[in-house]
């Protein structure tokens, strides 16, 4: 029973504290000009966060749900940011559209590529240009792909080619190599034959 009221204490604890690198001042949670990215954002906040500032960061995106389980949110700034507006963004467009307008986080909330959407209002974003967005990033991708490809069928190639001419300089110089030996052998051969010969005769 001891064991478990500890780890309900904890879990209450740690769901109440200040995310690293953040400040915390009652409900308010300032998160702002930290240089955070999506990958180096807390995971979660207090539960009764009131206030959350996250502008002037590196945001490309928000990761899903991160801003589900704060039902005293009122206030959230989100400007400032580099958003890519491709399907990582849905989150955060879902998100923004849910909620009042009295709450206004959509503003200064907008795209910083691709080119096509560079400067657009995240909340406005159509659900077709978004998609968009995502084949956008799709044919980049294939074409990445296909450059690396390409480039390693050129590698390929250039291989194939150095080993066919080391082959063809090994095969010449096992033929002259033969040769030569074959000639030293000849060579070798004359002067003993003369020996026997002149032994022969003098006998």
């Amino acid at each position: 029973m001891k064991g478990f009221l500890s780890l309900l204490l904890i879990s209450i604890s740690s769901a109440s504290a200040c995310p690293h690198l953040c400040t915390c001042h009652d409900s308010q949670v300032n998160c702002s000009s930290k240089s955070l990215t999506s990958s180096s954002l807390p995971t979660r906040f207090p539960a009764g966060t009131t206030e959350l500032h996250l502008h002037n960061n590196m945001l490309t995106h928000l990761p899903n749900g991160l801003l589900e389980n704060l039902p005293s949110l009122r206030s959230v700034s989100l400007h400032s940011n580099s958003w890519v507006c491709d399907c990582g963004i849905l989150y955060l467009r879902a998100w923004l559209l849910s909620q009042p307008a009295s709450l206004r986080s959509h503003l200064g909330v907008s795209c910083s590529s691709p080119p096509s959407l560079r400067g657009r209002l995240v909340v406005y974003l159509t659900e077709k240009e978004v998609l968009e967005s995502c084949h956008y990033w799709y044919c980049d991708l294939a074409l990445v792909s296909q450059v690396c490809l390409f480039v390693f069928v050129i590698v390929q190639v250039a291989l194939l080619v150095a080993l066919i001419v080391f082959l063809r300089r090994f095969e010449r110089l096992s033929k002259e190599a033969r040769r030569t030996m074959e000639e030293s052998f000849t060579a070798g051969e004359g002067p003993r034959d003369d020996y026997g010969s002149l032994k022969d005769s003098s006998i």
